[in-house]
């Protein structure tokens, strides 16, 4: 369990993120079209799996769009934006903001998503939401960076995550959003 902070008040999640070095926890996750993506179909991808409560607060409405546009020239990475946001929001918002690069996915049907990251709010007003948090994978599936971030109306340090992604970034031949579709 980590501790957090929501407007300075102390909060936790349900464990702690991945470890650096290690394969991810197999995941599926729900797309806005209601199917379902998994960590199988994700294999010889690069992921950025950004992570955040909804995607109705200004904080990660912004980490998004600012994340949407940092990974533009990355055609070897999949930018999953992760929430327990129902699918219909989420492509709304999308859709709304043309954003190209980011994949929206729901944990609503797979709670265990939030349980393997370490991620699900355990007590406060969010609780049963998922944590503020980054978590970069090379395209074996390993994690190469992880971030959880320490208050939740803060954003990421995207910086590091871009530069963990980059770090292990090997051209691709295909386009690795389009190959998820």
């Amino acid at each position: 369990m980590a501790a957090i902070t929501l407007n300075g008040n102390p909060t936790h999640t349900c464990g702690e993120l991945p470890t650096i070095g290690y394969a991810t926890p197999p995941f599926a996750l729900t797309r806005t079209d209601f199917r379902d993506l998994t960590s199988v179909d994700l294999e010889g991808k690069r992921v950025l799996l950004s992570i955040f409560p909804s995607l109705d607060t200004a904080t990660c409405a912004k980490s998004v769009q600012t994340f949407n546009a940092l990974t533009a020239d990355l055609a070897d990475t999949v930018m999953l934006c992760v929430s327990m946001d129902l699918p219909f929001a989420q492509d709304l918002f999308c859709g709304s903001k043309a954003l190209q690069r980011a994949v929206p996915v729901s944990a609503f049907r797979h709670p265990e998503f939030g349980t393997a990251f370490g991620v699900t709010l355990t007590d406060g007003p969010l609780r049963g939401l998922l944590a503020r948090a980054v978590v970069a994978l090379d395209e074996n599936g390993t994690v190469v960076h992880t971030e959880l971030v320490p208050e939740l109306t803060r954003e990421p340090d995207y910086d590091l995550a871009i530069h963990a992604i980059r770090n292990h970034h090997h051209p691709c031949p295909e386009d690795a959003l389009e190959s998820t579709e």
